[in-house]
């Protein structure tokens, strides 16, 4: 394989990766992928503790801090590059995967925002392999990592989504990240950029850009009908006009009559165990003073439904335009948005039904 060649293969094989996980990981979060992460995140401490092992070989002989003197070479012998191309690994496999839950969990463009830096990461880290020589970048992906995987561990275990949680798990993480690093590499490296990530994570999930996980919207939807049927809920809906001949149900349109309610179904994954009380935000776009809210109305979420627990709020005598119903949690966190246009039925719009 020639050298042109060779440059291409990080990207193949992000690529390649992000596909496999996003069939492999599901549409909810499962006990099982955060062990797997966990296994993963774990298996990078016996590799680190043998990179401070070589590097104070090294530093005996010749006063190095850091784990070769000249930057690895891509035809470098292969036993020397290994453990280097495990920690790429491990760490972008790590990367990939939360990236993949995020993504999930992400239902609105902030959050989607956030995902998208994961991604950026995820790309990076396909073209590191000579920083792993720097301890300082090691531990700035473990602990980085940790502060991810504990933000979906620690409410899936305890059954909660309070932003108390979310805050001891970066908290837990830094002095995880610190007591490892002061046990295995005390004077290799440094953790203070851990510091400085924390502190924008915790900044985004107070700006709301980091979604309230490990929710994960799963459907929503707005119609003018709603009733259960046999444990169902069945929602009357327009039917899309033929120009939209991919679709059956419109979106973002709803045609109204005087007195119509309007219904608005959301169906929230979470985990088993937890339990919590969501929120439906209806807001109408005023044309001077933006966004306003009308009504904000809570329901009980159980936890546990593959399909997602369903909720349901309704408004009446609504008044034409631009609205939109904003899942939240009872802290405010934005778990999804769904925009709509009420429109007056002037010629008795078509409706199909919807079954959540």
């Amino acid at each position: 394989m020639n050298l042109s060649s060779k440059k291409y293969l990080p990207a193949l094989a992000f690529f390649g990766g992000f596909v496999w996980d996003a069939m492999t990981i599901g549409q909810r979060v499962n006990a099982i992928d955060l062990l797997i992460l966990s296994v993963y995140l774990l298996g990078t401490i016996p590799i680190i503790m043998w990179l401070v092992h070589k590097s104070n070989l090294l530093r005996n002989n010749a006063a190095a801090t850091t784990l070769a003197t000249h930057p690895m070479e891509s035809d470098a012998p292969l036993k020397d590059r290994l453990p280097y191309l495990l920690l790429q690994f491990l760490f972008g496999s790590l990367f990939c995967a939360l990236f993949i839950l995020y993504f999930k969990s992400a239902s609105h463009l902030t959050a989607l925002f956030w995902s998208l830096i994961l991604a950026a990461l995820l790309i990076a880290n396909e073209f590191l392999e000579n920083h792993y020589k720097r301890f300082t970048v090691i531990w700035t992906l473990f602990g980085f990592c940790l502060i991810l995987l504990l933000n979906f561990v620690l409410p899936y275990i305890l059954g909660s989504v309070h932003w108390v949680w979310f805050y001891i798990s970066i908290l837990l993480a830094l002095f995880i990240t610190a007591a490892l690093k002061r046990s295995v590499s005390p004077h290799l490296g440094r953790i203070y950029p851990t510091y400085l990530i924390a502190i924008i994570v915790a900044s985004a999930y107070v700006f709301d850009v980091i979604p309230p996980v490990p929710l994960v919207k799963r459907d929503m939807a707005v119609g003018t009908h709603l009733e259960k049927v046999e444990g169902k809920y069945v929602l009357e809906m327009d039917k899309a006009p033929l120009f939209q001949f991919w679709r059956y149900f419109a979106t973002r349109i709803v045609h109204i009559k005087p007195g119509d309610k309007v219904y608005c179904i959301s169906a929230i994954f979470a985990p088993a165990g937890l339990k919590t009380k969501l929120y439906h935000r209806w807001q109408y776009l005023d044309p001077n003073m933006g966004w306003q809210s009308t009504e904000r109305i809570g329901f009980e979420l159980n936890g546990g439904r593959n399909n997602g627990f369903r909720g349901y709020t309704f408004k009446q005598n609504v008044q034409y335009g631009k609205w939109r119903v904003v899942v939240e949690t009872e802290n405010e966190r934005t778990i999804a948005v769904e925009d709509f246009f009420l429109k007056s039925d002037d010629n008795n719009q078509r409706k199909v039904l919807k079954v959540f």
